[in-house]
């Protein structure tokens, strides 16, 4: 299901949005009636090596710490 509105609604009403996007629904998002944006659910991407499917943890796309870039020294 989908939802228009339009931006100033969205400015106003963001997080009761993200909570309609995070149970499933589409919200566009639209100035004078014409859709501008669409904000759906976040789906991770699979991860491909070779022939397998890997599924990334939460974190895998995240900047290394310091720590983590000192062993690759």
């Amino acid at each position: 299901m989908s939802v228009t509105v339009n931006i100033h609604e969205a400015k106003t009403h963001l997080s009761k949005l993200l909570a309609q996007v995070e149970a499933g629904e589409q919200v566009v998002i639209a100035r004078n009636g014409k859709p501008v944006a669409k904000l759906e659910p976040f789906v991770r991407p699979k991860l491909k090596i070779g022939f397998l499917d890997v599924d990334t943890p939460p974190d895998f796309f995240d900047p290394m710490t310091e720590e983590e870039l000192a062993e690759w020294e």
